[in-house]
């Protein structure tokens, strides 16, 4: 915690804003001010930052670098202030000069450097390493838009930039560690001093643009930082080419760097969407290698001691050219034998696994690869030719095993397998998902290397998901327990001794409903929808896709709403239906379910027969900020994914510790939770993973159209039209499919027992204590999924790190 009271930042933020903005306090205005109160806090926390560093070199240790695609941060003013003890002395400071610190902190966007899961878990990670005290860094790109921002025009998702560096910017520290990364070319070999030299010639050169954003930790003198990279040319005209008369590729790099770090997630339903993924890839891995080994080397002098002082982390497959590119710089800038160098990359590098889809599991052309990474596709080719000679001796004339489990083959180059290859340590992140890579997706390569495999359940800061997003049930948790959950979440174990406890039952009932008021307000504000604070909230809020199944979801609110129109006085608990997704922009299916819910909410919400009874909420744009008001306000988590596709969601995890009842199948970490919480303070229900493996070969989900009658009208329905919008299309994917494969991802299978477990859970409901016990024992529970515990896991098994003495 910095030592510093409400009247010294009083004293420099008045410092900043005239010196960077030339006003006095009472000419600031609220968007000068935010940004004055930013720039301090950024001060603050680079001095720490290079107090840190200095400290992790002089001790020598071993620091781990977590390279991500994504870093979901959400805001970061509240956190930092929050993490160095300095919110309330903020508040203070700004309010004596007449400013509202709740509407500065508003001002500020959500970082666009993320879109799901993905992004948030390397978010947390890196908080929780500072939090523990480890040398960590993030690598990334700087996207000047990031993910979009999502508007719903008449049902449809629509795309538009999300400018999140306008205010967004002011955590960014431009860095002088300029590098070059090329693309494209020919190569040239020769022999130099006994060994082939390999030079990349009439390539295009983008120069990576180093901004350093800082990380703090709570209660912690540790800062460590995320480096996002920016694309340029180095030059925006080259003028003799121009001359030449060749104007286009006169300007060719400048229009490849500004493509580069344009927008995350680029659509790549088409070549040139593929192309441009490939080169964000290998632009940001490129200019993260030569950094962290220039870094290296600056401090230690040889790359033969890389692995006992630097941990290289995949995440996911995206930064999968990391194994590549260190093997070129080792072979090409710095004259190792090929064996020496693949030693190094081997010890150093390791990979999670965040998904059992095909689709998720990367597969280039390997034309698109020898084109723009001539030299790479050459040294990739070499590493799949060592490692199919290794499964050979293993699978010995297994011909057909060997060429999938090949790096390169069938015109393609699959990143998996290329990770598999190079990491030391290959983990999931649920004991189910870990299970299902061991003896599904990756089950060749486990049984060649069973050593190489770990589970690290995937984790939240929770204190960002408890003190900051819910501080009515933070300050009661610290009233009953004390305030040692902050720093060690398992001890919110000790809420247990409460369960019988009216009084408390009653408190906690008290604090869901005001969350529930403050999301009520904001959905009024946002939607024009009013809603009951007394209703059910029940919610389903993550990136949109059809394995995640919010048909399922939309299916059940038919039937609900079908069942009121029959019978007004059904007697159901009133209920709030709560959607946030973004759908990818090429993901059509999924941009039509999203129409669905919608065209639901236009034509439920307006009805006056069933008596309020019902309301269906579409929240636009789902990001960090919107989610900390949406999790304290839950009552039931909706998280049901077919079994066996989720590799873990942490959305769950956020539910779960602000209190909300997980409605799921044994899916991903629900399995997890089911096991901490008991089978009576969770409603399980639908196929296991095994039982979808075995019903599929049989599936014929026409059966269920034909002799279930409530399934026959659901579909019925949307061929009829749901707001006047026939949904023909998500009938036909349900019932006929394409290609003979109809409802791949079994939602008329477990819409049975769906409806079941939502009636069981309005019945649960109904019962005060019954219910409101159960939300106590998921709080009370929900310990062991904090990202601390999921470091030290990795920082102790997978990286070796050591803590960093103060």
């Amino acid at each position: 915690m910095l030592q510093i009271n409400k009247e010294g930042l009083k004293s420099l933020i008045k410092q900043k804003l005239a010196e960077v903005f030339g006003v006095k306090y009472d000419e600031a205005g609220d968007n000068i001010m935010y940004r004055a109160l930013c720039l301090v806090t950024k001060d603050l926390l680079t001095q720490k930052r290079l107090e840190f560093k200095n400290s992790v070199y002089r001790q020598g240790a071993k620091q781990v670098y977590y390279m991500s695609m994504e870093f979901l941060l959400g805001r970061s003013l509240k956190n930092h202030l929050y993490n160095i003890g300095l919110l309330d002395a903020a508040g203070g400071a700004v309010s004596e000069l007449g400013y509202n610190i709740e509407k500065l902190i508003e001002i500020e966007p959500d970082a666009g450097l993320g879109n799901g899961g993905l992004g948030r878990l390397a978010a947390a990670y890196m908080d929780s390493l500072t939090s523990r005290g480890y040398a960590a860094g993030g690598f990334s790109i700087r996207y000047d838009y990031g993910i979009f921002k999502q508007k719903i025009v008449d049902g449809w998702q629509m795309e538009m930039p999300d400018d999140w560096l306008q205010n967004g910017d002011v955590w960014l520290n431009r860095r002088s560690d300029v590098f070059e990364v090329k693309f494209g070319g020919q190569l040239e070999e020769s022999w130099e001093n006994g060994r082939l030299r390999t030079e990349q010639k009439n390539s295009t050169t983008i120069l990576a643009i180093p901004y350093d954003m800082n990380i703090s930790g709570y209660g912690s003198n540790v800062i460590n930082t995320i480096r996002l990279w920016s694309a340029k040319a180095p030059v925006e005209l080259d003028m003799t080419l121009f001359s030449r008369g060749e104007y286009v590729r006169a300007i060719e790099a400048k229009a490849m760097a500004e493509a580069i770090s344009k927008i995350l997630y680029p659509a790549d339903n088409h070549i040139e969407g593929k192309s441009l993924r490939l080169k964000q890839q290998y632009f940001f891995v490129s200019a993260s290698m030569q950094s962290i080994l220039k870094r290296h080397l600056k401090h230690y002098g040889t790359p033969e001691s890389l692995p006992q002082k630097v941990a290289v982390h995949i995440n996911d497959t995206h930064p999968a050219l990391c194994v590549p590119e260190l093997m070129r710089l080792l072979l090409d800038e710095h004259g190792y034998a090929w064996e020496d160098a693949w030693s190094i990359v081997t010890s150093t590098v390791s990979y999670t696994n965040h998904t059992v889809m095909q689709e998720a599991l990367e597969r280039w052309p390997q034309d698109l690869f020898e084109r723009l990474l001539p030299r790479i596709t050459q040294i990739i080719k070499e590493i799949n030719k060592r490692f199919c000679e290794g499964l050979w001796k293993v699978y010995p004339g297994d011909w057909e095993r060997i060429a999938r489990n090949a790096i390169v083959g069938d015109g393609e180059i699959r990143m998996a397998n290329l990770c598999l290859a190079a990491s030391h340590t290959v983990n999931g992140v649920s004991e189910l998902h870990s299970d299902i890579l061991k003896k599904i997706v990756f089950a060749d390569y486990y049984k060649a290397a069973p050593f190489k495999f770990d589970n690290v359940t995937n984790g939240i800061t929770h204190r960002r998901w408890v003190a900051e997003a819910n501080p009515l049930l933070a300050a009661y948790l610290k009233e009953l327990i004390g305030d040692g959950f902050l720093k060690d979440a398992c001890q919110l174990e000790k809420l247990m001794d409460f369960r019988g406890n009216a009084e408390v039952l009653a408190k906690l009932a008290a604090i869901k409903h005001a969350n529930k008021e403050r999301l009520a307000n904001y959905i009024q504000k946002a939607n024009g929808i009013t809603v009951n604070p007394h209703a059910i909230f029940d919610v389903q809020v993550k990136r949109l896709h059809e394995y995640k199944r919010q048909l399922l979801n939309a299916l059940h609110i038919m039937d609900l709403y079908a069942r009121l129109k029959d019978n007004p006085d059904l007697d159901i608990t009133p209920r709030v239906f709560v959607f946030g997704a973004k759908a990818a922009s090429s993901y059509y299916m999924a941009k039509l379910v999203i129409r669905l819910i919608y065209m639901l909410g236009e034509t439920i919400n307006r009805d006056k027969s069933i008596k309020d009874k019902l309301k269906v909420v579409f929240l636009e744009n789902y990001r960090v900020s919107l989610a900390e008001l949406i999790m304290p306000a839950t009552n039931i988590s909706e998280q049901i994914s077919i079994a066996g596709k989720e590799a873990s969601g942490t959305g769950n995890m956020k539910f779960m510790i602000n209190g909300a009842v997980t409605m799921g199948t044994m899916d991903g970490a629900n399995v997890e939770i089911f096991e901490r919480v008991g089978a009576d303070n969770i409603f399980i229900f639908g196929l296991k993973a095994d039982e979808v493996e075995k019903l599929r070969p049989r599936y014929h989900p026409s059966e269920y159209y034909s002799n279930d009658a409530r399934i026959h009208k659901i579909i019925d329905t949307l061929r009829a039209g749901v707001n006047g919008v026939g949904f023909g299309e998500i009938a036909d994917s349900l019932v006929v499919g394409h290609c003979g494969c109809a409802d791949p991802y079994m939602v008329l299978a477990d819409f049975s027992a769906y409806a079941e477990a939502q009636s069981k859970a309005d019945k649960t409901y109904k019962d005060f204590t019954k219910f409101n016990t159960m939300s106590l024992v998921n709080i009370a529970k929900a310990g062991f999924f904090a990202a601390d515990r999921s470091v030290e896991e990795y920082a102790k098994r997978i990286w070796k790190l050591p803590t960093i003495k103060e």
